[in-house]
């Protein structure tokens, strides 16, 4: 049995639980607030739980929009949808957490020990790897480069955390999500370390990503680009973006500019994985996921209930 803490150490236990469970603080942020590394924070947050200071009630799950569910699977054809109903009070952070944890259990009963989990950079994404209790003993590959955003862990710590959760074998890679011209993509994909991990991309056969629409505050990287560069894809016919890889309104990849910069899977890399499922929020981005699911780069969901709503208006 685990031994009973000390008044100290359950005084740090208890802290870091409040602030990860209650206050919806990341592993990072907890890190940094309290001077540790984040691993520490993870093993702290599981200490916790070991040891009944943090006790977990499921009641069902009366998030979750059965009706809509059914209907998108029926409407769009996909081999699944889970519809998350948020609470009218909760914050763009809080939905993205509760889809990460629906995305999670989706996951959970999805995944074999025969499959090959393919992960790219995504706050959702992110997300639903902080919300693994468990997973079967499988390889883990990183799928695209990172963006340096604060609070936000880099693919190869979300790569790293499921691979550790499985005891399987972890292909990440340092690099970014956007190099600096096509040239510089080019020899980034070359170098040994990349060229490593995205050639084990065929063998993935589940995949979770985020997918972003082409207008302001509806994609990472339309936030991030130039006017230019955000003129050039939209007339190129750029509609959104699957993990970088952007894609016009009948679900065909777009290439050129900012695209030929982005260190991602490929389109048609993408479309080959059996099993990908697509995590998104908001209804402004209903036309990339009508898109995403006919051009056959996805083919099951975890959206929000205003999202659902209009793929079937």
């Amino acid at each position: 049995m685990p031994t009973e803490p000390t008044s100290g150490d359950r005084a740090l236990l208890t802290g870091v639980a409040r602030r990860f469970y209650l206050q919806d603080q990341s592993k990072i942020e907890i890190a940094r607030e309290l001077g540790l590394s984040r691993f520490k924070v993870a093993r702290l947050l599981d200490t916790a739980r070991a040891r009944g200071i943090v006790r977990i009630e499921i009641l069902g799950e009366p998030q979750v929009d059965y009706r809509l569910s059914e209907e998108l699977i029926d409407r769009l054809g996909v081999a699944s949808a889970v519809v998350l109903r948020p609470d009218a009070e909760q914050t763009m952070q809080e939905v993205r957490r509760d889809i990460g944890v629906m995305a999670a259990r989706e996951l959970t009963r999805i995944v074999t020990e025969r499959d090959v989990l393919g992960l790219p950079w995504s706050r959702t994404v992110s997300a639903t790897v902080a919300a693994l209790e468990q997973l079967p003993r499988v390889p883990v590959v990183q799928l695209s480069g990172a963006l340096a955003i604060p609070d936000v862990e880099t693919p190869v710590d979300v790569v790293r955390t499921a691979a550790n959760l499985s005891n399987g074998t972890a292909h990440h890679f340092y690099a970014p999500l956007v190099a600096a011209d096509a040239d510089s993509a080019h020899m980034l994909r070359r170098q040994p370390g990349v060229a490593d991990a995205l050639a084990q991309v065929p063998q993935v056969t589940v995949a979770v990503v985020g997918i972003g629409g082409w207008a302001p505050g509806e994609s990472t990287l339309y936030d991030l680009a130039t006017a230019r560069e955000r003129t050039a894809m939209t007339r190129a016919g750029a509609i959104g973006e699957i993990s970088g890889v952007f894609i016009d309104a009948g679900g065909e990849r777009v290439d050129g500019d900012l695209a030929d910069r982005i260190i991602t899977l490929s389109a048609e890399q993408l479309r080959a994985i059996p099993d990908v499922i697509g995590l998104v929020l908001g209804a402004a981005r209903v036309d990339v996921v009508r898109a995403a699911v006919k051009g056959g780069h996805v083919n099951r969901l975890v959206v929000d209930q205003p999202l659902a709503q209009a793929l079937l208006a």
